[in-house]
């Protein structure tokens, strides 16, 4: 297995359970506790750990959000608290989360040792989401905490080198959306308004891009040897079949 192939296959399963973190019943539940909407508590949560920015500022680093819906969440979560706050609130979740349903895995220190060093040999240049919280200090020791704060830094460092090959190819976040497989439907979860762009000269270059994306995530993996590669995984399909049951 390559560095490219384990960043292409491991996607998937990182956003399945970061996925499985932010739609958790208990993290909505808390988040509520912050007196904000759910879309203003996700753009702010995602985007606070970049500090008191204006909202195009958090456009550009998300990349794949319409402007007029991250200007709207971002603003309405400024009027009560502060982003850095919201970030330090989901962070303090995260590691909640992460001890509660992955402490118990197995292999946990082993999972724990692969992503921590591939999340940390990763370049943060260009991708100021993930260099911003990578560099937020995680509250919480216990393995199946830094386990989930791994997995969320491999997760947010797909994001953003997405955006970048993406960019790369010429296309605009709304055309890649529109490529992919959710559509028209991911352009409305994403605040995208028609007309929409047709599909089909679009979806030769949003390949392209993928097979981008997947070199730029690679080069992180490549501080483990083909043998840790596949047993990351391994071990990352191995959570996600004992969180969904």
């Amino acid at each position: 297995m390559t560095p490219e192939q384990a960043a292409a296959t491991a996607k998937p399963g990182l956003a399945e359970l970061i996925g499985a973190f932010a739609e958790s019943p208990q993290t909505l539940r808390r988040a509520r506790l912050l007196g904000l909407s759910g879309w203003a508590y996700h753009v702010s949560a995602r985007a606070g750990a970049l500090g008191e920015v204006r909202a195009e500022t958090v456009t550009a680093a998300i990349g794949f959000i319409a402007p007029d819906a991250v200007a709207e969440g971002w603003e309405a979560a400024a009027k009560t608290t502060d982003p850095m706050d919201v970030a330090a609130w989901h962070l303090h979740e995260l590691c909640r989360w992460g001890e509660e349903r992955i402490g118990d895995f197995p292999r946990v220190g082993r999972l724990l040792d692969l992503t921590k060093r591939v999340a940390y040999a990763a370049d943060g240049a260009a991708l100021p989401l993930f260099a911003a919280w990578r560099a937020m200090p995680v509250p919480n020791s216990a393995p199946g905490a830094q386990v989930a704060v791994n997995l969320h830094l491999l997760h947010e460092h797909r994001l953003g080198v997405q955006v970048l090959a993406v960019r790369a190819s010429g296309l605009t976040p709304l055309e890649a959306i529109i490529a992919g497989p959710e559509g028209e439907t991911g352009a409305v979860a994403f605040g995208w308004q028609p007309p929409y762009p047709q599909v089909g000269p679009i979806v030769r270059r949003l390949m392209w891009a993928e097979s981008v994306a997947d070199a730029m995530a690679g080069r992180a993996y490549a501080e483990l040897d083909r043998a840790e590669r596949i047993e990351l995984v391994g071990l990352l399909d191995s959570l996600r079949g004992t969180l969904r049951r």
